[in-house]
């Protein structure tokens, strides 16, 4: 019986991860629920839905494209490094539509895979770190730590999934809105 089927367990009620201490085995949890509801609730939109804007929300596309990149910043960022001129342009195109001549949907996908992957990688290493360690975020350098960054990073993640959903389900249950 696989995970998503009854009796489906979360993430973290399955008892995986176990070799890492608590913040880090929640992100990573975090992460795959994310995964699993995503692709459940918006794996399977069309083009024209994945970058609808119903009642002017954001749409699914940008919240696709903002979790992958997002979670490349907040993890530069625990990892005590500064965004690259890469990273900050990225942030500039998380809103860009798709076009019929460009159509967006499996990249959108490829990109969260690609980047969730890379994140478990990186929450890996992380977790050997003192959580306690400071940090600093943005050009402002705002106080954080590794373990508030983590934290952070599973609250955003689950933030923006919530957001993708519920303009799915909007959509879905209102064809005309795409």
């Amino acid at each position: 019986m696989s995970s998503l089927e009854p009796p489906y367990l979360e993430p973290w009620l399955r008892g995986t991860n176990t070799d890492l201490p608590a913040v880090p085995r929640a992100v990573l949890h975090a992460l795959q629920l994310a995964e699993e509801d995503l692709r459940k609730w918006c794996g399977n939109l069309s083009e024209a839905d994945i970058n609808a804007r119903p009642a002017g929300v954001a749409p699914v596309a940008f919240h696709l494209r903002h979790i992958a990149r997002s979670l490349d910043r907040l993890l530069t960022y625990a990892e005590g490094r500064s965004l690259s001129a890469h990273q900050l342009a990225q942030l500039k195109t998380e809103l860009d539509p798709g076009t019929t001549e460009n159509p967006i949907r499996a990249e959108l996908f490829q990109e969260l895979d690609a980047a969730l992957k890379d994140a478990a990688s990186r929450v890996r290493s992380l977790a050997k770190t003192n959580l306690e360690e400071a940090r600093s975020v943005g050009t402002k350098h705002l106080p954080a730590t590794v373990g508030g960054l983590l934290v952070h990073i599973a609250d955003h993640t689950q933030r923006h999934v919530g957001q993708a959903i519920t303009t799915a389900k909007i959509l879905l249950a209102n064809p005309k809105e795409s």
